[in-house]
């Protein structure tokens, strides 16, 4: 006996001498039918005009007017005589038989919902901080015929056919992301590792055979990791501001110790000039490095 099921986004349900379908608008449905024979003659009708039909090694799918203004190239038929309407519209809801050889048959009764507007405008909002890891998790049930591209700010930069992925096509992608990007076949989701402020924009995932896509939008906030630049350099002026008040003190106390040899004197004065300029350099070199540090971070 034969046996005929249902096959949309991943599920599947065994049927009797009526299936019931449902599906929502965008989807990809097949009507499989599980046994076939070569010498069986197969034929499709959607409430009960023909759409398609199998006989041996040949297929042929009726182009007729009501046809093509329904499905369109949306019909397909393999050699199993299973039957796929992609981007499936509400206005094909309604009955399948498929009839088997003109003495069996089976029949799915089709309905397609409508995707809640909420759903199609929907944005997902994620956050994180700067250097962590984010995964853009479109929470759906991944269908293997699926054909899913990621865009960012309307760039695509990720692609999954099949088992098949690319990821940063082109310079600009590569440039950005530098092999941070990943793809879970499974899911579909997208992982950005090590995170930069300049990561913040808007995600969207296509699904190829479905009208509606998945929005995400990503804020990646700069980690506060001290002072500022510009505190930063004032610190530095403050300090070597002190240091030179210091050392001018001492250069006028040893001037006016008359009871040192001049000598010593001058000794003493040099030795503090020679102090006074190498901390000056040190710290004039510590500051500016550190500066430039800071700069590079932000």
């Amino acid at each position: 006996m034969a046996h005929v099921f249902f096959f949309s986004s991943g599920l599947s349900v065994v049927g009797s001498d009526e299936v019931s379908v449902s599906v929502m608008e965008g989807d990809t449905v097949t009507l499989i039918y599980a046994e076939t024979n070569k010498q069986e003659d197969i034929k499709w009708y959607f409430n009960y005009t023909q759409i398609a039909e199998i006989v041996g090694n040949h297929t042929k799918i009726y182009t007729d007017k009501q046809g093509e203004e329904r499905f369109g190239n949306r019909l397909k038929v393999n050699q199993t005589g299973s039957l796929t309407i992609t981007n499936i519209t509400n206005t094909d809801s309604g009955l399948y038989k498929l009839q088997i050889n003109s003495s069996s048959e089976k029949i799915f009764n089709v309905t397609v919902n409508d995707v809640p507007a909420a759903e199609l405008h929907e944005i997902k909002r994620k956050s994180v901080k700067e250097g962590q890891s984010v995964t853009l998790d479109p929470d759906i049930v991944k269908n293997p015929n699926y054909t899913m591209k990621w865009y960012f700010n309307d760039i695509l930069i990720a692609e999954i056919t099949g088992d098949q992925s690319k990821i940063c096509t082109d310079i600009q992608c590569k440039q950005r992301f530098r092999d941070r990007l990943k793809l879970d076949h499974q899911t579909g989701s997208l992982t950005i590792t090590k995170t930069r402020t300049t990561d913040s924009g808007d995600y969207k995932l296509q699904i190829i055979s479905s009208r509606f896509s998945i929005r995400f939008s990503l804020t990646v906030n700069a980690v506060n990791s001290g002072l500022s630049p510009g505190a930063v350099a004032g610190i530095c002026i403050v300090v070597i501001f002190l240091f030179v008040a210091v050392i001018a003190a001492m250069v006028y106390w040893h001037h006016h110790r008359g009871y040192k040899p001049a000598a010593q004197n001058v000794s003493i004065t040099c030795s503090a000039d020679l102090f006074f300029h190498f901390i000056f350099w040190h710290l004039r070199r510590r500051c500016l490095v550190y500066s430039i540090m800071k700069c590079v971070q932000l």
